[in-house]
């Protein structure tokens, strides 16, 4: 009688411990699943917070966008001019038709790029305006991207004319420099 409340009451304690287990468990997923969904809500108020500061620098560069335009402009007109390609006749930007005067004469004309590469070869003017039009092209894409990551800003400069342009422009420079002539 005696081994048998012993056992009872081994069993009762086994089984409290066994529960208690069980309880730590879960109050210890809780927790972790708590933890988890604070440092998500944490991340996303720093995505947000970023989002807002990214807002502001877009829309500095929205404001300046007509000088960057201008900017990138001055710098196709002589390469316009070099390789004799008229800008397109719509209602767009003057930047935007000349770019797609390039880009649909060589889509046109695949030899656009072997003209383009003389051009580059033996005018330093060509190739002054290309290296200033690229760098400032990249620079401004390089901003839209890093204030505008996930943006459909920066993909649509990226994969439109501009990301095509300097595509173009860079196999123009690369045959130039590596041809003799």
């Amino acid at each position: 009688m005696q081994n048998t409340l012993i056992f009872i009451g081994i069993a009762i304690v086994f089984l409290t411990q066994i529960i208690m287990l069980y309880f730590v468990y879960i109050a210890n997923t809780r927790v972790r699943d708590i933890s988890k969904t604070l440092t998500h809500q944490y991340n996303l108020i720093v995505k947000i917070q970023a989002t807002l500061k990214n807002k502001s620098a877009t829309n500095a560069v929205a404001e300046n966008a007509e000088m960057i335009y201008q900017d990138l402009l001055q710098n196709l007109i002589p390469i316009m001019a070099a390789i004799d390609v008229m800008p397109r006749n719509t209602n767009e930007h003057p930047l935007w038709r000349a770019l797609g005067g390039i880009m649909d004469e060589y889509a046109k004309n695949p030899f656009a790029l072997e003209k383009l590469r003389r051009c580059i070869k033996l005018d330093a003017e060509v190739a002054r305006s290309i290296d200033n039009y690229m760098n400032r092209a990249d620079t401004f894409l390089h901003h839209l991207t890093t204030t505008d990551p996930d943006g459909i800003l920066a993909a649509t400069f990226t994969d439109g004319l501009l990301g095509q342009s300097l595509t173009f422009f860079a196999q123009a420079k690369q045959l130039a420099a590596q041809t003799i002539e």
